[in-house]
């Protein structure tokens, strides 16, 4: 029997699942980029548990488009874009976040959760942590290409952008 995907808005009520696919997802894809004393501090759910909730009922971040994905039933992924926080630069738009938990890589789950949180009219942006192979190759896949730099808390990082992919 072939596995359901489902892409849809969170809800308040998801605000622990999302905290910890975000965690787990950061803690699988960052080890070895990032501080171990970061990935492996006992407050990091709690405290993504503050950012979710603040992102899902805080009417500061109503632009935010944001999306979950599960598989069977069980959360597996998330996304969130919106304005660009760097208003004047070539972007509108800018994903902040997507991560999906590495079981269900090459699925979809990415594509769908991209899908679902970018406007196809706006020129988006996006930081990608360099070396990050695999989400670097994902992002071409999804028309963006790279650019400029920075370190910033230890990481390097990759700025891509696409433009946009439906016209008028």
């Amino acid at each position: 029997m072939e596995s359901e995907l489902l892409v849809r808005r969170p809800t308040r009520k998801d605000v622990a699942t999302i905290a910890r696919v975000h965690v787990e997802s950061w803690r699988e894809t960052y080890r070895g980029l990032m501080s171990d004393g970061v990935l492996d501090d006992p407050d990091l759910v709690r405290h993504r548990e503050r950012f979710w909730s603040e992102a899902l009922t805080n009417p500061l971040y109503a632009q935010n488009r944001i999306a979950v994905a599960e598989l069977d039933g069980s959360l597996v992924g998330v996304a969130m874009a919106g304005p660009a926080l760097d208003p004047g630069g070539e972007t509108t738009d800018q994903l902040y976040l997507i991560y999906t938990l590495a079981t269900v890589h090459g699925r979809g789950a990415g594509a769908s959760l991209l899908e679902a949180v970018l406007d196809p009219h706006a020129c988006t942006g996006l930081w990608v942590a360099d070396p990050n192979p695999r989400a670097q190759a994902f992002y071409r896949r999804h028309g963006f290409v790279g650019g400029k730099t920075k370190v910033e808390d230890g990481l390097r990082e990759v700025w891509m952008t696409r433009p946009p992919t439906v016209r008028g």
